[in-house]
């Protein structure tokens, strides 16, 4: 299971860590620093979304081939209840474990997304209130205490990159990790309630969110190599923008 392949990376690591909180199940929510302690941050969350596990070992691969310059927290499995779910039970759950999709949790216009519904289920539900869940208002907790230049969310699939949100953003950003990896960049309507947007329009911070895998492949994806499009994504990424 994903899960066990994060704690058994995260107990291994030997630098800057912590328990940023626990998912509604009580599972541990890792972050692990990269990079230059000082100077400007970014902080990098991976596995949103259940069946995007996939996303969690390229997080671990992002930290194991560090970066040349700046520096950041990566959060490779936000929702380790929902992936596990997704691995045991039903491969295509996006949710957690109560049935809501995090990234329709977070306080930017909650609820007024094209497919919202009220209605818990494998995909998204919204809540019961922005940061209902334990694992978005952990996420909301660390990067309030963090106060990252920068935040990237890294999700399957599409090779796409969004960038704005609500008429805010820094394109600049996005056209760094298009040269990365040739994704797309596009602009995302009627969707709301993510973390990408929620930092867009409350932190007034730039935010990216990565559609990492060719849309041709079937979710859930589980095999990294079909994202190695992303592989120095981070390390290219702090030198040509971040610094």
């Amino acid at each position: 299971m994903i899960y066990n392949e994060v704690k058994k990376f995260y107990g291994e690591y030997c630098g800057k860590k912590c328990v940023i909180g626990y998912s509604c199940q009580g599972r541990e929510i890792y972050a692990l620093h990269v990079g230059e302690v000082t100077g400007r941050q970014f902080i990098a969350v991976y596995a949103v979304h259940a069946r995007e596990w996939i996303t969690a070992r390229l997080a671990l691969k992002h930290l194991k081939s560090g970066l040349r310059r700046g520096g950041g927290w990566v959060i490779p499995l936000l929702n380790p209840d929902g992936a596990e779910f997704s691995q045991k039970v039903c491969p295509l759950w996006k949710s957690n474990a109560r049935g809501v999709d995090l990234n329709c949790n977070f306080d930017a216009d909650w609820g007024c997304g094209r497919f919202n519904t009220k209605i818990r289920g494998g995909e998204n539900c919204i809540g019961d209130y922005p940061f209902s869940e334990a694992e978005t208002s952990a996420l909301r907790d660390f990067t309030l205490k963090i106060r990252p230049d920068v935040t990237l969310s890294f999700h399957t699939k599409g090779e796409e990159i969004y960038w704005e949100y609500g008429g805010r953003g820094d394109r600049r950003g996005a056209d760094v990790l298009q040269k990365v990896t040739g994704y797309a960049v596009k602009r995302i309507y009627g969707s709301c309630g993510g973390y990408k947007d929620w930092c867009i329009s409350k932190l007034k911070i730039p935010a990216y969110t990565i559609e990492c895998g060719a849309d041709s492949l079937k979710h859930p994806i589980n095999k990294l190599f079909r994202l190695k499009k992303c592989y120095k994504i981070l390390k290219i990424f702090t030198e040509n923008y971040l610094l």
